[in-house]
């Protein structure tokens, strides 16, 4: 299914991967674990031909990626099945209409979307949510519906790049069950992670990459060093104080402060209200176009600029 030979990859100021060579077979579970900056975004990458290659080699489904030109790198990614961690669905569809696009992208009729859009919302378990919107679904709801949508064309090769990394555990536990009947079903799976809990219980093959190296191949759990994969933790989630007394205190003072200045307290503190209001739906249409585009660029596999 996908071969590394002896695969180079450096940037600027790093090196992606160092003379990488590896295989994954056809219905593979791999884990791809490391830390931050080791080169797993880069061997992904690789894959779908988002980035060139230094050095080496690298076949997917028995073809040379490599040597593809631009025009073929638009059909090598429709036989790819990719699952985000931000989910990456589009606001304004319904979740039947998500994955149908998906369908629509690569112009299948109609009458095969009817039949199939169905079958694999009941297979990921939302055949009861399909006319609902994302924001009306819950996190794990919203990533069961981008697995429907990257599996609905029938790939062979399925990459999930951190699919669990905004789950609860629960929620986590029930996309890697969903993820090991797609496995069972015959579809590789390549699952970037840096979930230690679910690769031990998973006990599936893992390809751990450290500074641009293959450090180890087997299957079992993640062991790698625990400080590593506990700062791995830390560094890879946003840390969001609680507010304290002190700051509820000082908007109080400062609401304070602007009534006394108005001397229409009322008025002023619905004009900000207002203000908020209005900033924060800017703020939302803005970041609702931006995935919206990311979501159609993606889908209609254009080569992305870097």
């Amino acid at each position: 299914m996908i071969v590394f030979d002896h695969v180079t990859k450096k940037y600027k100021t790093n090196i992606g991967l160092d003379d990488v060579s590896v295989k994954i077979d056809d219905g593979d579970f791999v884990f791809l674990v490391g830390p931050s900056g080791a080169g797993k975004s880069t061997f992904v990458k690789l894959i779908l031909r988002e980035i060139d290659a230094d050095k080496g080699r690298i076949i997917v489904k028995g073809e040379d990626v490599t040597e593809f030109s631009n025009r073929r790198i638009p059909k090598l990614r429709r036989n790819i099945g990719i699952v985000f961690q931000d989910f990456r669905l589009l606001p304004k569809k319904t979740v039947y209409e998500n994955v149908a696009f998906a369908m629509e992208i690569v112009h299948k009729s109609a009458k095969t979307i009817k039949r199939q859009v169905p079958q694999v919302l009941g297979l990921v378990g939302m055949s009861g949510e399909a006319h609902k919107y994302p924001d009306e679904l819950s996190a794990g709801e919203q990533q069961r519906v981008a697995i429907a949508r990257a599996i609905i064309n029938n790939p062979k090769l399925l990459i999930a790049d951190e699919p669990t990394g905004n789950l609860d555990p629960d929620t986590a536990w029930e996309i890697m069950q969903l993820l090991g009947e797609i496995n069972a079903r015959g579809t590789t799976v390549l699952m970037v992670t840096h979930a230690k809990d679910i690769v031990d219980r998973m006990d599936k093959r893992v390809i751990a990459i450290d500074n641009g190296k293959i450090v180890r191949d087997d299957y079992g759990t993640y062991n790698m060093d625990e400080s590593m994969w506990k700062q791995e933790m830390i560094s890879d989630t946003i840390q969001m104080p609680f507010p304290t007394p002190h700051t509820r205190a000082e908007r109080e003072r400062r609401m304070a402060e602007l009534k006394a200045q108005s001397g229409r307290s009322s008025s002023a503190a619905e004009r900000l209200r207002k203000r908020r209001e209005r900033r924060a739906k800017e703020a939302k249409l803005k970041a609702e176009k931006e995935t919206r585009k990311k979501a159609e660029d993606f889908l209609k596999d254009g080569r992305k600029d870097k």
